[in-house]
């Protein structure tokens, strides 16, 4: 896979392309600036570069031949990984090198050579760092015209042979073309090939030995500001009403879509139309994180671990469902929490680099097309912790809020239940002088699961991106996620709170009630996803159900339904008329035009 990373003068396009190979064991990366030993800045800017890369990367350094970079490209090996920083240096030392910086085509012959060699390379994943110079004003200089020329074609040829090209500009990243290939650009994870067409569900895992390289950010390690008072967005509530009051005048031949119509109204809100459409790209978020103590008690990481990689291998209900509603599927495996009873579950660091994950990853999918997200998790002890921020944010007693333990045999764990209460209680008694501000809130009970999903939570509403909510972990990080930003509520949908009294009492605290009632307890983020061909049939039915004319019944948008019915005399007959009238006189219409209208009576045998 060949990926060119794009982007100005300290846009964050370096640690960008770093990001992407960060996941390999070894990466060959080749530098291709020349030493200038006069120049104390620039020295300082290598070192900086050099102090950056992991020891475990192998540099090669081709400022003084330029020739070579080709040559390196053409022998790549599959097993291969290399990171090229960067083309407007190559170029500048083609110009050195050929002497001559007034012929504007004096680069045109090595910049074939090097998109030949790019398009050639069998290197398994080949990243190269170039400058976006063409946005700026045409330089003043016969050299800076040169160079402004030659790198605008050097960017096009190489773009021409790459898979994918992103852009990045003030740390963002945005995905010119093959997005997809890598899913999310910003958390540091390996890049895997798209999967086939045929395959609906493609998986896509942070492997990680630890919470440095899970919750590391994709600007070399900077971290976003979280704080309460956040100001979000809010969904069109105009239109959201506009959605609920068009149902009304729809043609159906029932009664209406009844509990759904909440479902249409804020899919209204959240699209921004009076006719929302079924949700084409959904994607589910699974997190993973584990947990010790008496929170983990009765569960186990090797459980999770096996829950974990039914949903990369695409087994499971969870990838079932995925599949059959046509859902991408993203895992994420977070770093695991200590013993919330003794200390707290994370750090301030951790905190912030994990919003700052989930924020990226809410903003990821939103810049590849992504309509809907559902939120699970899958980690050990998971539903203790969600219980217990639930519990210190309500009041609430948190053996009312947890539910019966089951272990992995399928048998009710009494004893482990009671561990876990115990341990949410000491968790309780423990913080019980300290601030319950969200950050503090994560810090002290929530782990690298629901700081991620509470990020997630933000980024969504940032980028006006719906969510479902499913299971203790989403409800959890949404009922935290509201302190930091009050507007997050609106952007949330629960479909079943599955008889779970945690999701319960969040979800009645949130205003988030769910639209069905059915108990569903499929585990977290597959609820949603057995709920979602639901939704998307109410949206459907609302958006291609023609409406009824305030007239005579027939349907808006015929181009002569009006004029007609104006020339027949049924316009007319609409005027003054009451409901039960108007609906008599509907009924009448729909009898006359049926084809049995004219049939004779035919007397039934019985009655003989």
């Amino acid at each position: 896979m060949r990926l060119l990373v794009l982007g100005g003068i300290r846009s964050g396009k370096s640690e960008v392309a770093e990001a992407l190979v960060a996941g390999a064991g070894a990466v060959r990366y080749v530098a291709t600036a020349r030493e200038r030993t006069s120049d104390g800045g620039w020295a300082a800017r290598i070192a900086a570069h050099r102090q950056r890369r992991p020891q475990s990367w192998v540099t090669e350094e081709v400022g003084d031949s330029p020739d070579r970079l080709a040559e390196l490209l053409t022998g790549a090996k599959s097993e291969d990984t290399i990171l090229v920083d960067d083309l407007g240096n190559w170029l500048s030392a083609v110009h050195d090198t050929a002497g001559d910086w007034s012929d504007p085509t004096a680069a045109d012959e090595p910049i074939a050579a090097l998109a030949g060699a790019v398009r050639s390379c069998g290197a398994g994943l080949l990243v190269l760092v170039g400058p976006e110079v063409g946005l700026g004003v045409l330089p003043a200089t016969d050299a800076g015209r040169t160079f402004a020329d030659a790198s605008g074609l050097l960017n096009q040829r190489v773009a021409a042979a790459c898979d994918g090209v992103a852009l990045v500009v003030a740390g963002e990243v945005s995905w010119l073309r093959g997005g997809e290939l890598v899913q999310h650009a910003g958390a540091r994870e390996t890049p895997k090939p798209q999967e086939p067409a045929a395959k609906p569900v493609e998986p896509f895992v942070f492997e990680s030995t630890g919470a440095g390289s899970v919750l590391s950010t994709a600007d070399g390690g900077d971290t976003l500001s979280f704080s309460p008072g956040m100001e979000l967005p809010l969904p069109d509530e105009s239109t959201a009403h506009e959605a609920a009051e068009r149902l009304l005048t729809l043609r159906l031949n029932g009664a209406g879509l009844g509990g759904l119509v909440p479902v249409v109204r804020f899919a209204g809100g959240v699209q921004g139309r009076p006719d929302p459409r079924p949700f084409q790209q959904p994607r589910v978020l699974v997190l993973r994180g584990d947990r010790t103590g008496g929170f983990a008690a009765g569960d186990s990481a090797e459980a999770a671990d096996r829950r974990l990689a039914e949903v990369v291998e695409g087994n499971g209900t969870l990838a079932m469902l995925a599949a059959g509603a046509g859902a991408s599927v993203q895992a994420i495996d977070c770093p695991s929490a200590g013993p919330a009873e003794v200390h707290d579950a994370l750090d301030d660091t951790g905190v912030d680099a994990a919003l700052t994950l989930g924020w990226r990853l809410a903003d990821a999918a939103a810049n590849e097309g992504v309509d809907l997200l559902v939120l699970g998790a899958c980690g050990a002890g998971a539903d203790a912790a969600a219980a217990a921020i639930v519990a210190v944010l309500t009041g609430a007693e948190p053996a009312a809020l947890l539910g019966r333990v089951v272990d992995s045999s399928g048998f009710v764990d009494d004893a482990a239940w009671m561990r876990k209460i115990g341990a949410i209680r000491d968790a309780r008694h423990r913080i019980r002088t300290r601030s319950r501000e969200p950050h503090v809130m994560l810090s002290m009970l929530g782990g690298g699961d629901i700081a991620v999903a509470t990020g997630v939570v933000l980024g969504a509403a940032s980028r006006r991106l719906p969510l479902l909510v499913d299971g203790p972990v989403a409800i959890a990080a949404a009922l935290v996620a509201r302190d930091y930003g009050a507007q997050t509520r609106h952007w949330l949908m629960m479909p079943d709170h599955g008889d779970n009294p945690t999701v319960k009492l969040a979800a009645d605290v949130l205003g988030a009630a769910p639209f069905l009632a059915l108990r569903l307890g499929l585990g977290e983020g597959a609820t949603a996803l057995a709920a979602l061909p639901l939704i998307n049939t109410a949206l459907t039915i609302a958006a291609a159900t023609p409406l009824r004319s305030a007239m005579t019944g027939d349907e808006t948008g015929d181009e002569t339904g009006d004029e007609a019915g104006d020339e027949a005399g049924d316009g007319a007959a609409g005027d003054g008329l009451s409901e039960q009238e108007r609906i008599e006189a509907e009924i009448q219409r729909v009898v006359a035009d049926s084809p049995t209208a004219e049939m004779p009576y035919v007397k039934p045998s019985w009655e003989d």
